[in-house]
């Protein structure tokens, strides 16, 4: 029997394997394509939409899909997103050509090469005292412009009841915002050099955002299926800080965040962090995450699908393990087939996975290589899976 896709979500979830392997993909910046791979599937495709980005932040690069290329792309999950007050929305709109963008926390991108931005402008780049943290203009989280459509948005999804709802406001990730104001290698310098500024600025970022993320949710209701959450914490081969230091210093305020949303909703919550995360597993395990994002196959122990299978596939949902570094954006459309094969053989028996490539599909991976993904999943992703 078909399911609609609100059905195949739930149902992998709860680790029961569904009809077929459920996807996401274009739905928030972390599952999402580039506007250049997007305009080359609109081409392709036939497909007549217009060129809007996530967050209505076309300096962030990422493809607000439209419903039509999401019904193409067999995506089962649709997206729920805050936006920026509308002052910063305008602000940026009208600023000169070539300006910096700042976002409403301060910080923001620059111009490196015309029409590519990267994340260049950190207001806390120098501080290293509580009282800096003090002094520094924090954002009106109360702005009712940041979630005026959610509550709209949520229902209306809920109500049609076909896919699955899932909510993603943006960047409220305590380290990666800290990397943000900051810049990263002088974050993680400061941890060891100035330890108790670096906390003192970890929680009052947990603060801001949780101001953020109680309105976000009491507006959502209980018309969301998935909270998107998380924090890059791994490198191609090992982690960011040591796991005494993440258990020291960031765990307390990855659970108090966690405890947080799931005394406000129902929702599963999903923990998107990449790289070689392998040492952590048990931590989100412990910390209640519910789904572990992006499972990047490059990095380290997170090559070996069949132990992350066997030790966590009855306590997480895994979901992403398409490759972003080779496969996609080097791949044939046949060797992408493959992978997909490949992956879905390993971790879509029994339920407990989700396809979707390791990151933002980005500017190098063809429109022919996303539909083989895409393609794949309807292919070889149908129950009963049996290794093949």
């Amino acid at each position: 029997m078909t399911m609609t896709s609100r059905e195949r979500v739930l149902m992998a979830i709860d680790h029961q394997e569904p009809d077929r392997v459920p996807i996401i993909l274009g739905v928030s910046n972390a599952t999402g394509i580039k506007m250049q791979p997007y305009r080359e599937l609109k081409e392709l495709l036939g497909i007549d939409a217009p060129d809007d980005y996530l967050y209505s932040w076309p300096e962030l690069g990422t493809a607000q899909l439209d419903e039509t290329m999401l019904e193409r792309l067999h995506v089962d999950v649709r997206g729920v997103l805050d936006l920026e007050p509308a002052d910063v929305l305008d602000r940026n709109r009208h600023r000169p050509e070539h300006a910096d963008y700042v976002d409403s926390w301060g910080s923001g991108a620059k111009e490196i090469k015309p029409g590519e931005w990267f994340p260049m402008v950190h207001p806390l780049a120098s501080a290293t005292t509580i009282e800096e943290i003090d002094a520094h203009p924090w954002p009106d989280m109360d702005d009712p412009t940041r979630i005026a459509h959610v509550a709209a948005r949520a229902k209306t999804l809920a109500e049609d009841g076909r896919f699955a709802v899932m909510a993603t406001p943006w960047l409220l990730f305590p380290l990666e915002r800290a990397f943000a104001m900051q810049g990263m290698d002088t974050f993680l310098m400061n941890m060891a050099l100035y330890p108790e500024f670096t906390e003192a600025l970890l929680w009052k970022l947990q603060d801001v955002c949780k101001q953020l993320m109680g309105n976000f949710l009491a507006e959502l209701g209980p018309n969301a299926d998935i909270i998107k959450i998380g924090d890059d914490l791994g490198t191609q081969q090992s982690l960011l800080m040591s796991p005494d230091m993440y258990r020291r210093v960031l765990k307390p305020i990855h659970a108090d965040w966690i405890e947080f949303i799931k005394a406000r909703t129902d929702a599963k919550v999903f923990f998107h962090t990449d790289g070689d995360v392998f040492p952590l597993i048990d931590d989100f395990v412990e910390m209640g995450i519910d789904i572990l994002n992006p499972i990047q196959t490059s990095a380290g122990k997170m090559a070996d699908l069949e132990a992350l299978r066997d030790r966590y596939g009855s306590k997480l949902t895994l979901c992403g393990g398409i490759d972003t570094q080779r496969i996609l954006p080097h791949g044939t459309p046949e060797e992408v087939r493959s992978e997909v094969r490949r992956v879905i053989d390993i971790l879509g028996p029994g339920g407990g996975y989700m396809v979707s490539s390791v990151h933002t599909v980005m500017n190098d991976v063809s429109a022919e290589n996303v539909l083989a993904m895409v393609d794949a999943v309807e292919e070889f992703g149908r129950a009963p899976i049996r290794a093949r």
